[in-house]
Protein backbone atom coordinates (compact mmCIF):
# COMPACT_ATOMS: atom_id res chain seq x y z
CA UNK A 1 0.00 0.00 0.00
CA UNK A 2 1.15 3.88 -0.38
CA UNK A 3 -1.26 6.89 -0.59
CA UNK A 4 -3.12 4.50 2.03
CA UNK A 5 -0.31 4.95 4.60
CA UNK A 6 -0.42 8.71 3.71
CA UNK A 7 -4.70 8.72 4.24
CA UNK A 8 -4.16 7.28 7.90
CA UNK A 9 -1.45 9.86 8.84
CA UNK A 10 -3.60 13.08 7.60
CA UNK A 11 -6.68 11.47 9.53
CA UNK A 12 -4.39 11.34 12.23
CA UNK A 13 -4.14 15.02 12.62
CA UNK A 14 -7.79 15.21 14.20
CA UNK A 15 -7.47 12.56 16.89
CA UNK A 16 -3.51 14.35 17.54
CA UNK A 17 -3.64 17.84 16.55
CA UNK A 18 -0.56 18.71 18.87
CA UNK A 19 1.72 16.78 16.68
CA UNK A 20 2.96 17.68 13.08
CA UNK A 21 1.87 16.09 9.87
CA UNK A 22 5.56 15.84 9.44
CA UNK A 23 5.63 13.07 12.45
CA UNK A 24 2.66 11.50 11.91
CA UNK A 25 3.53 10.87 8.13
CA UNK A 26 7.01 9.46 9.32
CA UNK A 27 5.28 7.25 11.85
CA UNK A 28 2.98 5.73 9.13
CA UNK A 29 5.80 5.27 6.64
CA UNK A 30 8.32 4.57 9.15
CA UNK A 31 8.47 0.38 7.92
CA UNK A 32 8.73 1.81 4.40
CA UNK A 33 11.43 4.51 5.50
CA UNK A 34 13.82 1.99 6.83
CA UNK A 35 13.49 -0.76 4.76
CA UNK A 36 15.61 1.44 1.72
CA UNK A 37 18.29 1.34 4.17
CA UNK A 38 18.32 -2.51 4.96
CA UNK A 39 17.93 -3.22 0.94
CA UNK A 40 21.35 -1.16 0.44
CA UNK A 41 23.24 -2.79 3.05
CA UNK A 42 22.07 -6.46 1.66
CA UNK A 43 20.45 -7.43 4.87
CA UNK A 44 17.10 -7.36 3.37
CA UNK A 45 15.99 -8.50 -0.69
CA UNK A 46 13.54 -7.45 -3.29
CA UNK A 47 13.64 -8.70 -6.60
CA UNK A 48 11.75 -7.05 -9.46
CA UNK A 49 9.51 -9.64 -10.87
CA UNK A 50 6.40 -8.29 -13.58
CA UNK A 51 3.66 -9.54 -12.79
CA UNK A 52 3.98 -10.84 -9.43
CA UNK A 53 0.91 -8.72 -8.44
CA UNK A 54 -1.68 -7.01 -10.63
CA UNK A 55 -0.06 -3.93 -8.63
CA UNK A 56 3.84 -4.30 -8.42
CA UNK A 57 6.59 -5.81 -9.87
CA UNK A 58 8.08 -6.16 -6.71
CA UNK A 59 8.81 -9.75 -5.42
CA UNK A 60 9.28 -8.88 -1.24
CA UNK A 61 12.05 -11.86 -0.56
CA UNK A 62 12.92 -11.10 2.86
CA UNK A 63 12.28 -8.42 5.52
CA UNK A 64 11.98 -9.21 8.28
CA UNK A 65 13.78 -6.41 10.11
CA UNK A 66 11.57 -3.72 8.78
CA UNK A 67 8.20 -6.01 8.12
CA UNK A 68 7.72 -8.53 10.68
CA UNK A 69 4.76 -8.25 12.98
CA UNK A 70 7.26 -8.62 15.68
CA UNK A 71 9.64 -5.83 14.37
CA UNK A 72 6.85 -3.46 13.47
CA UNK A 73 5.65 -3.82 16.68
CA UNK A 74 9.15 -3.07 18.34
CA UNK A 75 9.66 -0.18 15.68
CA UNK A 76 6.21 0.79 17.09
CA UNK A 77 7.12 0.95 20.49
CA UNK A 78 10.94 2.70 19.81
CA UNK A 79 9.24 5.31 17.76
CA UNK A 80 6.29 6.29 20.34
CA UNK A 81 8.87 6.38 23.24
CA UNK A 82 11.52 8.80 21.55
CA UNK A 83 8.33 10.67 20.45
CA UNK A 84 7.04 10.61 24.00
CA UNK A 85 10.74 11.52 25.64
CA UNK A 86 10.85 14.90 23.15
CA UNK A 87 7.31 16.06 23.81
CA UNK A 88 5.63 14.49 27.08
CA UNK A 89 2.43 14.13 24.50
CA UNK A 90 0.30 11.32 25.61
CA UNK A 91 -1.83 11.31 22.88
CA UNK A 92 0.58 11.97 20.62
CA UNK A 93 2.92 8.92 21.39
CA UNK A 94 -0.35 6.56 21.39
CA UNK A 95 -1.00 8.23 17.46
CA UNK A 96 2.22 7.71 16.53
CA UNK A 97 2.44 4.19 17.84
CA UNK A 98 -0.48 2.69 15.91
CA UNK A 99 0.34 4.63 13.04
CA UNK A 100 3.72 2.55 12.67
CA UNK A 101 1.92 -0.52 14.04
CA UNK A 102 -0.75 0.29 10.93
CA UNK A 103 1.70 0.17 8.22
CA UNK A 104 2.05 -3.38 8.90
CA UNK A 105 -2.05 -4.23 8.52
CA UNK A 106 -2.49 -2.39 5.62
CA UNK A 107 0.60 -4.35 4.24
CA UNK A 108 -1.22 -7.39 5.46
CA UNK A 109 -4.17 -6.77 3.59
CA UNK A 110 -2.36 -5.89 0.48
CA UNK A 111 0.43 -8.06 0.12
CA UNK A 112 0.21 -11.60 -1.15
CA UNK A 113 1.87 -14.00 1.82
CA UNK A 114 5.40 -12.43 2.05
CA UNK A 115 4.92 -10.58 5.71
CA UNK A 116 6.79 -12.60 8.24
CA UNK A 117 5.12 -12.99 12.15
CA UNK A 118 8.58 -12.72 13.38
CA UNK A 119 12.28 -13.08 11.83
CA UNK A 120 13.13 -16.37 11.06
CA UNK A 121 9.21 -17.18 11.14
CA UNK A 122 8.07 -19.91 8.29
CA UNK A 123 4.62 -18.55 8.38
CA UNK A 124 3.86 -15.91 6.44
CA UNK A 125 0.82 -12.94 6.04
CA UNK A 126 -0.68 -11.57 3.27
CA UNK A 127 -4.70 -11.39 1.83
CA UNK A 128 -4.01 -10.17 -1.42
CA UNK A 129 -5.57 -6.90 -2.08
CA UNK A 130 -2.97 -6.19 -4.64
CA UNK A 131 -4.40 -8.95 -6.90
CA UNK A 132 -6.87 -6.80 -7.88
CA UNK A 133 -5.65 -3.30 -9.27
CA UNK A 134 -9.50 -1.95 -9.07
CA UNK A 135 -9.63 -3.25 -5.52
CA UNK A 136 -6.36 -1.63 -4.61
CA UNK A 137 -6.97 1.86 -6.10
CA UNK A 138 -11.02 2.05 -4.67
CA UNK A 139 -8.97 1.00 -1.05
CA UNK A 140 -6.56 3.08 -1.05
CA UNK A 141 -8.10 6.14 -2.57
CA UNK A 142 -11.12 5.87 -0.19
CA UNK A 143 -8.39 6.07 2.64
CA UNK A 144 -6.59 9.05 1.46
CA UNK A 145 -9.51 11.23 0.41
CA UNK A 146 -10.52 10.08 4.07
CA UNK A 147 -7.64 11.28 5.89
CA UNK A 148 -6.83 14.69 3.37
CA UNK A 149 -10.75 15.53 3.75
CA UNK A 150 -10.19 15.00 7.80
CA UNK A 151 -6.93 16.67 7.61
CA UNK A 152 -8.77 19.96 5.67
CA UNK A 153 -10.75 20.07 8.96
CA UNK A 154 -8.57 19.53 11.60
CA UNK A 155 -5.67 22.02 10.36
CA UNK A 156 -7.41 24.92 9.09
CA UNK A 157 -5.75 27.77 6.91
CA UNK A 158 -2.87 30.26 8.14
CA UNK A 159 -1.42 31.86 4.29
CA UNK A 160 -2.17 31.05 1.43
CA UNK A 161 1.55 29.14 1.49
CA UNK A 162 -0.39 26.47 3.57
CA UNK A 163 -3.56 26.10 0.95
CA UNK A 164 -1.00 24.94 -2.12
CA UNK A 165 1.88 23.55 -0.85
CA UNK A 166 -0.90 20.97 0.51
CA UNK A 167 -2.63 20.90 -2.91
CA UNK A 168 0.49 20.76 -4.76
CA UNK A 169 1.22 17.58 -2.67
CA UNK A 170 -1.66 15.69 -2.56
CA UNK A 171 -1.76 16.27 -6.67
CA UNK A 172 1.94 15.13 -6.55
CA UNK A 173 1.34 11.73 -4.47
CA UNK A 174 -1.62 10.76 -6.95
CA UNK A 175 0.52 11.14 -9.77
CA UNK A 176 3.48 9.12 -8.05
CA UNK A 177 0.72 6.62 -7.16
CA UNK A 178 -0.46 6.85 -11.05
CA UNK A 179 3.01 6.45 -12.20
CA UNK A 180 3.83 3.14 -9.93
CA UNK A 181 0.33 1.41 -10.92
CA UNK A 182 0.62 2.17 -14.97
CA UNK A 183 4.11 2.86 -15.30
CA UNK A 184 7.26 0.26 -16.20
CA UNK A 185 9.20 -2.04 -13.36
CA UNK A 186 12.30 -0.17 -12.16
CA UNK A 187 15.52 -1.14 -13.94
CA UNK A 188 17.16 -3.07 -10.64
CA UNK A 189 16.65 -3.16 -6.90
CA UNK A 190 19.33 -0.37 -5.90
CA UNK A 191 17.02 2.40 -7.40
CA UNK A 192 14.20 0.65 -5.60
CA UNK A 193 16.20 1.38 -2.63
CA UNK A 194 17.15 5.15 -3.94
CA UNK A 195 13.39 5.75 -4.74
CA UNK A 196 12.71 4.78 -1.36
CA UNK A 197 14.86 6.81 0.75
CA UNK A 198 13.25 10.06 -1.32
CA UNK A 199 10.10 9.24 0.79
CA UNK A 200 11.96 11.28 3.91
CA UNK A 201 11.25 14.26 1.11
CA UNK A 202 7.58 13.80 1.69
CA UNK A 203 8.23 13.91 5.17
CA UNK A 204 10.17 17.05 5.68
CA UNK A 205 6.81 18.48 2.74
CA UNK A 206 4.51 17.66 5.29
CA UNK A 207 6.33 19.52 8.45
CA UNK A 208 6.47 22.46 5.57
CA UNK A 209 2.81 22.30 5.31
CA UNK A 210 2.01 21.93 8.99
CA UNK A 211 3.86 24.96 9.90
CA UNK A 212 1.66 26.66 7.56
CA UNK A 213 -1.94 25.89 8.68
CA UNK A 214 -3.35 26.36 12.16
CA UNK A 215 -4.48 23.80 14.44
CA UNK A 216 -7.79 23.92 16.32
CA UNK A 217 -7.07 21.83 19.53
CA UNK A 218 -9.83 20.93 21.99
CA UNK A 219 -10.18 23.20 25.11
CA UNK A 220 -8.79 19.99 27.37
CA UNK A 221 -5.46 19.79 25.49
CA UNK A 222 -4.97 23.72 26.82
CA UNK A 223 -2.64 26.05 25.12
CA UNK A 224 -1.13 25.83 21.89
CA UNK A 225 0.86 27.62 19.03
CA UNK A 226 1.74 25.98 15.61
CA UNK A 227 5.41 26.13 16.62
CA UNK A 228 4.48 23.77 19.39
CA UNK A 229 3.86 21.30 16.68
CA UNK A 230 6.14 18.20 16.56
Amino acid sequence: MFIGHFGLGLAAKKVSPRTSLGTLWMAAQFLDLIWPLLLLAGVERVEIDPGNTAVTPLDFVSYPISHSLLAAMGWAFLFAGIYWIATHYNTGAFWVWLLVLSHWILDAISHRPDLPLYPGSSHLIGWGLWSSRLDTVIVEGALFIWGAILYRRAAQLRDGVGRYAFRTLVVFLVLVYLGNLLGPPPPNTRSVALLGLSGWLLIVWAYWIDRHRQVVVPRFEGEYSPESQT
